[in-house]
C-alpha cells in the first residue's frame, strides 16, 4: 500500500514528510521525487528520507535505469513502489510542471515491489 502527495516546493515536501510520519510511515519508507536528479538527491538528503535503489527495484531495473531517460527512470522507480504504469505516467507529468511527488510505501521487506502474473 502506498500514499502519494504532490508538493509545490521543498518546504511543502518536508511538511508532507512530517505528516506522513505522523500517520505511521517511517522516514526510510517515504520517497521524494523531483524531475531534476540533483534536486531529488538534495531533498532526500535534507529530509533524511528513503531513496529508491536495488532493494526496491531489483538489480535489473536499477542497472537499466542508468541507460534510461530521466522520465523513464522516474516512472520505473515510482512503479517499483507500487504505482501502476498509468499512475506513474500521471505523476511524472506533474514532475514536468516543476512540482514534487512524495510517496510513502509500506511494502514489507519480504514483499516484492511487483506482482508476478
Amino acid at each position: 500500500m502506498y500514499t502519494v502527495k504532490v508538493a509545490e516546493n521543498g518546504l511543502a515536501a518536508s511538511n508532507l514528510v512530517s505528516e506522513l510520519q505522523n500517520q505511521g510511515y517511517r522516514k526510510e519508507d517515504i520517497y521524494i521525487f523531483a524531475h531534476e536528479k540533483g534536486r531529488s538527491k538534495d531533498l532526500t538528503d535534507a529530509t533524511e528520507t528513503g531513496s529508491v535503489g536495488i532493494e526496491e527495484q531489483g538489480l535489473l531495473d536499477s542497472v537499466g535505469n542508468v541507460f534510461k531517460k530521466r522520465g523513464d527512470e522516474l516512472r520505473s522507480k515510482m512503479s517499483s513502489l507500487g504505482l501502476s504504469k498509468m499512475e506513474a505516467e500521471k505523476y511524472e507529468e506533474v514532475l514536468d510542471e516543476g512540482k514534487l511527488i512524495v510517496i510513502a510505501s509500506d511494502m514489507k521487506d519480504d514483499e516484492p515491489p511487483y506482482t508476478y502474473l
